[in-house]
């Protein structure tokens, strides 16, 4: 089912293209979206998703800033720094890459980015305000996904969506934002008794485990979408190693109406995301100028 394939690449494309525009209209009202990133140690590691991002900011319209710190930087000096980038205009948004070492705790930096500038959707202020159906700024992988579910054209009112996979920043995200697009939503984690039970019977299913092959096609209702989130690396026979999704992509695929292959998949659009979720930062951020200093100007009258 070649023709059933649901890339990335297309939706990520549209998102971009409406990104741009609102970057450049906003832009010429003085307010130029702006990136920063933050590397701890030895940027090797994550090198390939900054220039990745960087990359597409360019296409996007938006600015990007790499900021380093030092291996043995203290979790002090970083909430420090970031405390300062909250304050500063000039930043719309921080992106906080991963992995850190081990002295760094990656929740408590997320936590410390305010909600006006995480565009990452990862401080627990952002991850709550979904299940309030305020979806603007959800966490970029959880978003892409649904977005990719949205592309097949299936009615989401009424779907029946399992989940299997219950992390804090994709699986139960997910969840949240297609019960909030009306679809009944179920959620299969490691002490879920039969998932083949529940993953037969969907409409669509998402996948984010990180353990290769764990859906196969006999998993998959006839003519399903399939989301596949999972990014696994897997040496071959000749010792190089291959980028694989949680999904059996070959049975699968026999079998599914739709299916995102990995690579090509959900990684473009939460890229996109991310900078449509920039964009939503700077518009919250202008607005609160706007108010704060036009409740100023009412209050000296």
């Amino acid at each position: 089912m070649g023709d059933r394939d649901l890339r990335g690449k297309p939706v990520a494309d549209r998102i971009l293209a409406a990104v741009r525009a609102e970057a450049e209209a906003l832009a010429e009202t003085g307010w130029t979206p702006r990136l920063m990133s933050i590397t701890v140690g030895d940027e090797a590691a994550v090198d390939v998703y900054v220039r990745n991002q960087k990359r597409i900011a360019a296409r996007a319209g938006v600015a990007f800033e790499e900021r380093n710190f030092p291996a043995d930087v203290t979790q002090q000096e970083l909430e420090a720094a970031i405390a300062a980038m909250n304050v500063d205009p000039r930043v719309t948004g921080i992106i906080i890459q991963r992995p850190v070492p081990p002295q760094i705790s990656i929740k408590a930096l997320q936590t410390a980015v305010h909600p006006f500038k995480d565009v990452e959707g990862m401080n627990p202020a952002s991850i709550g305000a979904i299940v309030y159906n305020e979806l603007d700024l959800a966490p970029c992988t959880a978003a892409a996904s649904i977005e990719l579910l949205k592309a097949t054209g299936l009615p989401m009112e009424g779907l029946e969506v399992v989940v299997i996979g219950h992390s804090e920043i994709v699986g139960k995200p997910i969840a949240f934002l297609a019960m909030a697009e009306g679809a009944t939503v179920t959620v299969c984690h490691h002490m879920t008794r039969a998932v083949s039970v529940h993953s037969r019977r969907a409409d669509a299913v998402f996948v984010a485990v990180g353990k290769p092959g764990l859906v196969t096609g006999d998993m998959i209702k006839p003519g399903a979408a399939v989301i596949d989130i999972g990014i696994n690396a897997v040496p071959g026979p000749d010792g190089t190693e291959s980028i694989v999704g949680d999904v059996d992509y070959a049975s699968a695929s026999d079998v599914a109406g739709w299916i995102t292959p990995v690579p090509g998949g959900v990684g473009p659009v939460t890229v996109a995301v991310l900078m449509r979720n920039t964009i939503t930062a700077l518009k919250r951020q202008k607005a609160a100028y706007a108010g704060r200093f036009s409740g100023r100007d009412a209050a000296a009258e």
